[in-house]
């Protein structure tokens, strides 16, 4: 039994949703209209760009993907309780650009207004069904539409469990206020103070600088005099502590006593090559001409998203892509064996300029995965190099020719090109 209540795409909105998902944009769904089918149930068409008899049209109030089927999108509108006094028969969606992008139809109900001595806040919904979500704009503006209760406590449940995800986190970090001193071995920065002790203070009160410098003071004060000669021994050798110590690691990394200095004394530079086992590499400066080693960034590479290109030292570049092309429009029809096919022409820009030429360019036609066969009987994929001008090879596009039966058919080809 064929559907009675169903909703599709107009032409408009396929067209638009083909090509935004062609060219990597977004139709953004902006409206909600709900009619009263001019008093009858009215069957929804692909061709229409309006409602029979549209009644009211305002901001859609959730837009979202169905969390069971990635492919459905969910548009909800509420009409509130003071508006009214309509039969509600179909719907319709419209983009930012007033055009009407889905039609549908439903079960007649009857939208009562407050005068009239009842009245009901109305939730309408439309499930639609499109090729690829990611081509339409799932965003309303929270400042201008109504929240449904079941929108309201899903945020509220999102909040939740953000907040206790955060507080989790924050109990469990060994020092979660690292804004604080730690009362075990804190780490102070800047220019920490601290009351200075009486010098005759013998606690484990926190000594200051200024305590130290008295305790110091006090004990040069009640030395001999052979203690200036040890200050001064001292500031001659820079006051350090480990003076030993540093002596010793000093003499450690003293030359061998050994023949390397005087076996490297006086040779070559081949021979002092010959001599640290270094070849001739270590003689070529870096660059790209003839008998120089290239740097790093000779090898030049780059991705933007499914296209990508890569540059050799000797200026060879190779660039690859993927792309979705237009869907395949009514051109060069050619009946064979009573099948009709379509050769329908796309040009192709490179993700970057050759410099100088293209040399030779291949594009291969994307197929069905695996989990999702189907057969590519009558498919065909060729290239052509183009022409800026004259009969110049193009430096920046390529044509791809395809070849299917299927009208509509939105294509998707891989391409590597080669050039300098």
């Amino acid at each position: 039994m064929a559907s009675k209540y169903f909703a599709l795409l107009t032409e408009r909105g396929a067209v638009k949703i083909a090509q935004a998902t062609a060219l990597g944009t977004q139709v953004k769904i902006t409206q909600m209209a709900i009619g009263d089918g001019g008093g009858f149930l009215p069957v929804p068409s692909s061709s229409q760009t309006k409602l029979v008899n549209e009644r009211r049209r305002a901001v859609v109030n959730s837009l979202s993907i169905d969390p069971l089927n990635s492919s459905q999108i969910i548009a909800e509108q509420i009409i509130p309780e003071d508006e009214g006094g309509f039969w509600i028969r179909e719907i319709g969606l419209y983009d930012d650009a007033g055009e009407l992008i889905a039609v549908a139809n439903c079960a007649e109900t009857y939208k009562p207004v407050l005068s009239e001595g009842s009245g009901r806040t109305q939730v309408i919904r439309m499930v639609l069904i499109v090729s690829s979500t990611d081509a339409v704009t799932l965003k309303i503006d929270p400042s201008v539409v109504l929240a449904t209760r079941q929108y309201v406590d899903d945020q509220i449940i999102v909040v939740k469990v953000y907040v206790d995800d955060l507080m989790s986190k924050h109990i469990a970090a060994p020092d979660p206020h690292t804004q604080y001193a730690r009362k075990a071995s804190p780490t102070f920065t800047g220019i920490p103070t601290a009351p200075t002790p009486e010098s005759s203070n013998n606690s484990t009160q926190l000594a200051t600088t200024a305590f130290v410098r008295t305790i110091i003071a006090q004990l040069v004060n009640s030395s001999p005099a052979a203690l200036d000669t040890l200050n001064e021994l001292a500031e001659a050798l820079g006051n350090d502590p480990h003076f030993a110590t540093t002596i010793t690691n000093a003499l450690a990394g003293k030359q061998p006593l050994d023949n390397t200095l005087t076996a490297l004394s006086g040779k070559s530079i081949s021979a002092l090559l010959t001599y640290l086992g270094l070849g001739d590499a270590a003689k070529r400066g870096v660059g790209t001409g003839a008998n120089q080693l290239p740097d790093m960034s000779a090898f030049d590479f780059s991705r933007n998203g499914q296209n990508a290109w890569d540059i050799l030292p000797n200026g060879m570049i190779r660039q690859v892509g993927t792309l979705s092309l237009a869907p395949v429009g009514n051109f060069n029809p050619q009946v064979l064996g009573g099948v009709t096919y379509y050769t329908h022409y796309y040009r192709v820009n490179f993700p970057r300029l050759f410099p100088n030429a293209q040399i030779a360019t291949i594009a291969t036609l994307a197929s069905y995965t695996y989990s999702n066969q189907a057969t590519m009987a009558g498919k065909s994929i060729s290239t052509h190099r183009d022409t800026d001008s004259g009969t110049d090879v193009s430096r920046a596009r390529f044509t791809v020719a395809y070849t299917t039966p299927n009208l509509g058919e939105i294509p998707t080809v891989h391409f590597e090109s080669i050039g300098y």
